[in-house]
């Protein structure tokens, strides 16, 4: 294994044991940094010896290439972080990411979710099987917390508090959130946990071996679901729904601080219930479309 790649899974290790990313992260890093580890292999690069001429030469390739900016970001901050650790690490001197300058990002609103839509898709499960009432849990937890799907796959049963109505949720670096949970949502998980995950668990067994007895979401053979398998999920039902791809899970957790902030929650709160660590991340949230523009203008502004 070249020794750019073996530094690639150091790093990789550091992010899971040290800094307490989550797998979703690491995947993301490793996927970003493994791109580059290509890029030098194929130019003939040697990783560990690149200066800033040369990541300039793979951002040039980068957007050569057509990726989106985001994309391209994404990218430029793995490499700082590798690099970065790099040089904490001693295994370089200088991080020659440091004077590198990340692409400029067209602000765009967050993608949600239209009412009509989320009828759909919570009309989509099959609620007369067991797999079904799991399917209708997760759609409603999605949109009753905004938890990341990550969040979702690391919930187990104990996450829950329901005489008060919580939910504990882990998010990035294993930062601790409670998020409330309305009554509906309740409903649905109670029906879930004490009706269908049962007969999910009861079909292979598989818990027990697998060492998730204690996982909320079961699949139909028994066994935990992780992030990928809920996404999964996820499609199957967007598909049953007839929506369209820009549907995500991801943009059931932008619906959930949109509405929020447009019924007329505080941006500090919606911060705390996202876990953001960051107001200006939540910021995001308060571009409202022209059209709740206009609305706000016609019924507030005493000529309208």
């Amino acid at each position: 294994m070249p020794v750019l790649d073996e530094e690639i899974d150091a790093f990789c290790v550091f992010l899971l044991s040290v800094r307490g990313c989550s797998p979703e992260t690491e995947r993301a890093y490793r996927q970003h940094l493994g791109a580059f580890s290509s890029w030098c292999r194929r130019e003939g690069v040697d990783g560990l010896q690149i200066g800033g001429k040369g990541l300039r030469r793979y951002l040039a390739y980068l957007h050569a290439a057509r990726y989106q900016g985001s994309t391209i970001s994404a990218h430029l901050s793995a490499i700082r972080s590798f690099y970065r650790w790099l040089v904490r690490d001693g295994v370089i001197d200088i991080n020659p990411a440091d004077a590198l300058v990340s692409p400029k990002l067209v602000k765009r609103r967050p993608t949600t979710v239209a009412c009509d839509q989320l009828e759909l898709l919570f009309e989509a499960p099959d609620t007369r099987v067991p797999g079904g009432i799991r399917d209708a849990c997760m759609l409603e937890l999605l949109y009753a917390t905004g938890a990341r799907i990550s969040e979702l796959a690391g919930l187990n049963i104990e996450s829950f508090e329901s005489d008060h109505r919580l939910v504990r949720l882990f998010g990035k670096r294993s930062k601790e959130r409670i998020v409330p949970l309305h009554r509906r949502a309740v409903s649905q998980l109670e029906s879930y946990i004490d009706g269908a995950r049962p007969a999910l668990v009861a079909c292979e067994k598989r818990c027990l071996r697998e060492g998730g007895e204690h996982a909320l979401f079961i699949s139909d053979r028994g066994a935990p679901m992780d992030a990928s398998a809920l996404r999964y999920r996820f499609c199957v039902l967007r598909r049953r729904a007839g929506l369209p791809d820009s549907v995500t899970p991801h943009t059931m957790r932008h619906t959930f601080a949109t509405d929020l902030l447009v019924g007329g929650a505080d941006l500090r709160s919606v911060q705390e219930l996202l876990g953001h660590a960051s107001l200006s991340t939540t910021q995001v949230y308060t571009h409202l479309s022209p059209e709740a523009l206009k609305s706000a203008v016609r019924l507030a502004h005493p000529r309208s």
